[in-house]
Protein backbone atom coordinates (compact mmCIF):
# COMPACT_ATOMS: atom_id res chain seq x y z
CA UNK A 1 0.00 0.00 0.00
CA UNK A 2 1.75 3.52 -0.97
CA UNK A 3 1.03 6.25 1.15
CA UNK A 4 0.76 8.28 -2.40
CA UNK A 5 -1.70 6.51 -3.87
CA UNK A 6 -5.16 8.67 -5.11
CA UNK A 7 -7.75 7.85 -3.24
CA UNK A 8 -10.08 8.47 -5.71
CA UNK A 9 -8.06 6.95 -8.60
CA UNK A 10 -8.70 3.74 -6.48
CA UNK A 11 -11.98 1.27 -7.67
CA UNK A 12 -14.12 0.26 -4.91
CA UNK A 13 -12.45 -3.47 -4.36
CA UNK A 14 -9.16 -1.73 -4.30
CA UNK A 15 -10.28 0.76 -1.71
CA UNK A 16 -11.84 -1.87 0.12
CA UNK A 17 -8.51 -4.30 -0.10
CA UNK A 18 -6.60 -0.88 1.40
CA UNK A 19 -8.99 -0.35 4.53
CA UNK A 20 -8.88 -4.15 5.60
CA UNK A 21 -4.64 -3.86 5.80
CA UNK A 22 -5.13 -0.59 7.78
CA UNK A 23 -7.68 -2.29 10.01
CA UNK A 24 -5.53 -5.39 10.31
CA UNK A 25 -2.30 -3.63 11.20
CA UNK A 26 -3.88 -1.55 13.51
CA UNK A 27 -5.86 -4.28 15.68
CA UNK A 28 -2.90 -6.48 15.77
CA UNK A 29 -0.99 -2.97 17.13
CA UNK A 30 1.85 -3.95 14.74
CA UNK A 31 2.56 0.09 13.82
CA UNK A 32 4.13 2.71 16.32
CA UNK A 33 1.89 5.42 17.38
CA UNK A 34 3.00 8.15 14.66
CA UNK A 35 1.86 5.91 12.09
CA UNK A 36 -1.01 4.43 13.34
CA UNK A 37 -2.52 8.08 13.08
CA UNK A 38 -1.26 8.73 9.90
CA UNK A 39 -2.68 4.97 8.70
CA UNK A 40 -5.83 5.61 10.46
CA UNK A 41 -6.86 8.65 8.62
CA UNK A 42 -6.09 7.06 5.51
CA UNK A 43 -8.29 4.64 6.75
CA UNK A 44 -11.23 7.18 7.13
CA UNK A 45 -10.70 8.57 3.59
CA UNK A 46 -10.87 5.44 1.86
CA UNK A 47 -14.04 4.40 4.02
CA UNK A 48 -15.81 8.05 2.69
CA UNK A 49 -14.16 6.87 -0.51
CA UNK A 50 -15.77 3.16 -0.40
CA UNK A 51 -19.91 5.04 0.59
CA UNK A 52 -19.70 7.28 -2.39
CA UNK A 53 -18.79 4.72 -4.59
CA UNK A 54 -21.23 2.60 -3.00
CA UNK A 55 -24.12 5.26 -3.01
CA UNK A 56 -22.95 5.77 -6.54
CA UNK A 57 -24.14 2.44 -7.69
CA UNK A 58 -26.55 1.97 -5.63
CA UNK A 59 -28.06 5.25 -7.51
CA UNK A 60 -27.38 3.75 -10.69
CA UNK A 61 -29.50 0.45 -9.87
CA UNK A 62 -33.12 -0.09 -11.40
CA UNK A 63 -35.96 -2.32 -10.89
CA UNK A 64 -37.41 -3.95 -13.91
CA UNK A 65 -41.63 -3.20 -14.09
CA UNK A 66 -43.51 -5.79 -14.71
CA UNK A 67 -47.33 -5.79 -16.18
CA UNK A 68 -49.50 -7.99 -14.86
CA UNK A 69 -48.94 -11.01 -17.15
CA UNK A 70 -44.92 -11.03 -16.51
CA UNK A 71 -43.80 -8.67 -19.25
CA UNK A 72 -41.16 -6.18 -18.85
CA UNK A 73 -42.78 -3.07 -19.31
CA UNK A 74 -40.10 -0.70 -18.10
CA UNK A 75 -37.93 0.05 -15.36
CA UNK A 76 -37.98 2.53 -12.08
CA UNK A 77 -35.81 3.27 -9.11
CA UNK A 78 -35.11 0.45 -7.10
CA UNK A 79 -36.16 2.56 -4.00
CA UNK A 80 -38.06 5.48 -5.34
Amino acid sequence: MAETDDISALSFEAALHQLEEIVQKLETGRAPLAESISIYERGEALKKHCETLLQTAEARIEKITLSRDGRATGLEPLDP
